[in-house]
């Protein structure tokens, strides 16, 4: 039986899109959808402690730290998120307080969530189309930039905040320092939720670059080229961070290490072979799967494989791919579940295929045989979680590392977003569904990683340190 209908099915939110009002309503509608845990949160004694939230203005560190923020919530602590101010109100409805920020000035016209780094992809778009070497100076650049201009332009508002609401802790999920944080001398977790290359050891790959652990002919190159690329914008802002109280940046970096608590969140099974030992102020997560997620029902079995599609609300922005991943794959005997993005109404779907702009991820990918993915963090560590294999189609910054990563330890293929030959995803993908010995080493990490949940972790480390 095929699927013919791609508005039949699926409610909720998973990332970050353009849409109307209607569809902005939608998204922070999804995002908010009460609360249904994967496990009992271990009720212990409560702390009572105020911890303040800053995660990045993207749907992916929000959403992380809305798990982590779950778990403290209902353990009895005051929770406040310091959020961009489009998504006001998304937080607010889950429970937390918020507070809110500006970025840059405000615009003539009303924004959606996340609307300026939507706008920007658009805009960077045609460079996804070149290697992660090119990207470095036509998009990695750019986007430091653009980060660290937005960090320049908030610091007086966010010192405003953590005096006003004066946290035990505060957890910090960004790429780039905000210097009003550590000069406020308040303890702070920096949590990494992109690839943990961005935590760099010189014999690991370059950050960025997806190339491969086991070749270094490459490694050399890129590292010249991203010091080159970045070398100014950082001695800059680190002058920036000085004037503003905080120490100066370490060399070639946009962020500190917290002195209190870093938390990365990777699996073992995908994690690298580090030359230099972290700290011991380093903790893995291994992952931090939200349990806020709306419930979402399969389609009746039919005794054909379900395929979830999802190329993150920035990557399913682009109309030609998404043209083409739905052409390969309609001639197919799978069924798929497809992430539409901000651009569902230009393009449709296969009869194969049902959709929707948003969709509650982690309830959706329980239920799927595979993923094809193009592998942000977030969705790399959840399908692990889930023991999803994958099919990677990276686009942009560390995706390409992911995609790197579950290919050479075994979790999954990469393939070349833009460059895959016809017929070439199809057939991949057979093979991915038809790999006994792959399904069985994702079920085996899913089921360790299901026993020790991060955002669980999380909770009770940033308790320790609030009430040291």
């Amino acid at each position: 039986m095929s699927i013919s209908d791609p508005k039949s099915s699926a409610s909720g939110g998973e990332t970050n899109p353009l849409s109307s009002d209607d569809g902005c309503r939608d998204e922070r509608r999804a995002l908010l959808d009460e609360p249904e845990a994967f496990q009992p949160v271990r009720t212990l004694s409560t702390t009572g402690r105020s911890i303040v939230f800053f995660p990045e203005s993207a749907f992916g560190p929000t959403n992380n730290c809305v798990g982590i923020g779950d778990v403290l919530r209902r353990r009895g602590n005051r929770v406040v998120f310091i959020i961009e101010e489009s998504f006001a109100g998304t937080l607010e409805a889950k429970g937390f307080e918020e507070r809110t920020i500006r970025l840059a000035p405000p615009p003539r016209e009303p924004e959606e969530p996340g609307q300026f780094w939507k706008d920007f992809i658009r805009d960077t778009a045609p460079v996804f189309r070149k290697s992660s070497f090119e990207q470095l100076g036509e998009f990695v650049e750019p986007t430091w930039k653009a980060l660290v201009d937005g960090a320049r332009y908030v610091d007086d508002r966010l010192a405003e905040i953590l005096a006003e609401v004066a946290p035990d802790v505060v957890v910090e999920d960004n790429v780039v320092a905000f210097p009003a944080i550590p000069a406020s001398g308040r303890p702070w977790v920096r949590i990494v939720s992109c690839n943990p290359l961005e935590v760099k050891d010189p014999e690991l790959p370059p950050t960025f670059s997806g190339l491969p652990v086991d070749d270094r002919s490459g490694w050399g190159e890129f590292r010249d080229e991203y010091a080159r690329q970045v070398e100014e914008v950082q001695t800059s802002f680190s002058e920036f961070c000085i004037e503003r109280g905080a120490p100066p940046l370490p060399m070639l970096e946009l962020m500190y290490e917290s002195p209190w608590l870093n938390l990365t969140i990777y699996p073992d099974e995908l994690d690298y072979p580090r030359s230099r030992a972290l700290g011991s102020t380093w903790r893995n997560l291994q992952t931090s799967v939200r349990g806020t997620d709306a419930p979402w029902s399969p389609p009746e079995p039919d005794g054909h494989a379900l395929v979830y599609l999802s190329l993150g609300s920035l990557g399913s922005a682009d109309v030609s791919l998404m043209r083409r991943l739905v052409a390969e794959l309609a001639d197919t005997p799978h069924r798929y579940i497809v992430s539409t993005g901000p651009q569902h109404a230009a393009y449709e779907l296969a009869q194969n295929m049902i959709g929707e702009e948003f969709l509650p991820q982690t309830s959706v990918l329980p239920h799927v045989d595979a993923v094809i993915t193009h592998g942000g963090n977030n969705t790399t560590t959840e399908c692990m979680w889930f023991g999803k294999p994958m099919l990677v189609l990276p686009i942009f910054w560390d995706q390409h590392d992911n995609a790197q990563r579950v290919h050479e330890t075994g979790f999954g293929v990469r393939l070349p977003t833009y460059a895959f030959v016809d017929g070439e995803l199809g057939a991949t993908l057979d093979r991915v569904l038809a790999d006994d010995s792959l399904h069985a080493r994702c079920a085996a990490a899913g089921s360790r990683l299901r026993e020790r949940p991060g955002t669980t972790l999380a909770a009770e480390l940033i308790e320790r340190l609030a009430t040291s």
